[in-house]
């Protein structure tokens, strides 16, 4: 498939709102992409690199060559230079990346030039998530969508589900199911704004402590224990503690659901950011669980011997992960049977407040008869947890690409020093309605001081009020802290710049 044609739909999708619209699109470019090409074809579109990180910044992107004339660049070609990109190291690296940039994007039409830089850049964003590409593939293949989506759900991986139903059909679907060893997408939590508003929704339900810690997925089949994060990355060999508990396990075969974290000497959960650090050690893996020992919390099960769990309702998950795993390996959970009893409801508010107050970062409010839907956002499970917000300072803008394209999007937000001037904390586009876009972009370009051409520096004046789960520290920016997961809620025109939060303020909720 000509690479012209992926571009053209991406395009296309990023232009219309409609999701039948978008999903028929998606249908007629799965049906031309075939088996062969369908792999590639469906992670690009999301917007990902199946090599992962290739090496590839903004400095080897500017500048790119003329546009060729006519298409010629294949998917597969495109998916050969990026595997040639991604093997670069060594003396000379940059430069030779360079070269190749260049040699691709000269073989590649202007459409193609602007789809290649979004995909290089993390910046396609016309909304073809899997969810909406599962229900292309199931118009293209005549799939039911609910066993298309339940086939990539056990099989961990869309584009092995696209390639075999394109190749085979409807029927290819029954080869997809939960085996231990080969890791399923995670389910997760959609959001409530407190425990009352979860309880509403769920009726009879748990509440379970929300740990700020590693999403892993436990599989043990005899003596081989394999561990995967949340996006199905095997780490097995990081995480010894965790092999060593479930090896002790009075079962043979098992798939476990839960997280990793570590706790100081009182007791309480380190920062986020020192377990995702030991997490990361690969070198000397003993010296790394001598200086931070990692401790698992099972909160799910989904295999047990020769069963399969998944479909089961919660509450009966819970009795079979409680007849296995030890209490000190399971989260603490509470269970409210009756969401009419004011009793009930004070207990569980009660049981948030704790576990907050225990260093956690909020609670996980489950549906007692919830299946377990991996790989999506099921309706039964719902977390709360204490919302952060702070008012910063806009010192500047990226302009976007993809779909934001001539908008300024990523913003560079600060806060106040005692100085006058402004400390940098981070940077997101993320939280950002089209409608905002159009009006930030004219906002900041009336305040525009300097444009590279990447970044716009602006006259801090605009004022954002910004939600985000915690501090983490970051040598990159100036205070040495940064936001994690922050996102945009409203501009705060009611206020001026002198009014927004100080470093001082940031500072003093550092862990």
């Amino acid at each position: 498939m000509l690479l012209a044609a992926l571009a053209q739909v991406s395009a296309e999708v990023a232009a219309t709102s409609a999701r039948s619209r978008k999903a028929a699109l998606l249908a007629g470019l799965f049906r031309a992409a075939g088996p062969q090409d369908a792999p590639l074809v469906i992670p690009y579109l999301a917007g990902r690199l199946p090599q992962g990180r290739i090496g590839v910044g903004w400095s080897v992107l500017r500048d790119p060559p003329p546009p060729a004339d006519a298409a010629t660049l294949t998917v597969r070609a495109v998916d050969a230079a990026l595997t040639t990109l991604a093997r670069v190291a060594g003396p000379g690296a940059q430069a030779e990346r360079r070269r190749l940039v260049r040699e691709l994007f000269a073989a590649a039409t202007a459409q193609e030039q602007r789809f290649l830089y979004g995909l290089l850049t993390g910046e396609v964003r016309q909304g073809a998530l899997d969810a909406l590409a599962v229900e292309g593939l199931a118009a293209a293949t005549g799939a039911p969508a609910d066993a298309v989506r339940r086939a990539v759900m056990l099989a961990g991986s869309l584009p092995d589900v696209a390639a075999a139903l394109l190749a085979q059909g409807p029927p290819a679907l029954a080869g997809f199911r939960l085996t231990v060893g080969r890791p399923v997408g995670p389910m997760l939590a959609a959001s409530a704004g407190s425990v009352d508003e979860a309880i509403d929704r769920l009726g009879r339900c748990a509440v379970e402590e929300k740990l700020d810690g590693i999403r892993v997925q436990v599989h043990r089949d005899g003596p081989d224990v394999r561990i995967h994060t949340r996006t199905l990355d095997e780490v097995t060999d990081r995480l010894p503690e965790v092999v060593a508990l479930v090896r002790g396990l009075t079962v043979a075969r098992c798939i476990l659901d839960g997280e990793v974290i570590a706790l100081g000497a009182d007791g309480r959960p380190v920062p986020f950011q020192r377990v995702a650090g030991r997490f990361g050690s690969r070198a000397d893996v003993a010296a790394a669980r001598a200086a931070l020992p990692l401790t698992p919390v099972f909160f799910d099960l989904l295999a047990l011997g020769d069963r399969e769990l998944l479909d089961l309702p919660g509450v009966e998950r819970a009795t079979e992960l409680a007849s296995l795993v030890p209490e000190s390996a399971r989260v603490r959970r509470l269970v409210v049977e009756d969401p009419d009893d004011a009793g009930a409801r004070a207990a569980a508010a009660e049981f948030f407040a704790d576990t907050l107050r225990r260093g956690h970062e909020g609670v996980v409010v489950k549906a007692l008869d919830a299946p377990y839907n991996a790989g999506r956002r099921g309706a039964g499970w719902l977390k709360v947890k204490p919302v952060h917000t702070l008012d910063l300072v806009v010192l500047a803008a990226e302009w976007g690409h993809g779909r934001r394209t001539g908008r300024l999007s990523n913003l560079h937000l600060g806060a106040r020093a005692a100085d006058g001037g402004f400390v940098m904390l981070g940077k997101t586009f993320k939280g950002l309605t089209d409608a905002t876009l159009d009006w930030q972009t004219d906002q900041l370009r009336e305040r525009a001081v300097a444009d590279d051409g990447h970044v716009v520096t602006v006259r801090p004046e605009l004022v954002v009020e910004i939600a985000y789960d915690g501090l983490q520290t970051s040598p990159r920016y100036p205070a040495g802290v940064t936001l994690r997961f922050a996102r945009v809620l409203r501009y705060r025109e009611d206020k001026t710049a002198a009014e927004a939060d100080t470093i001082e303020t940031v500072l003093a909720e550092r862990p």
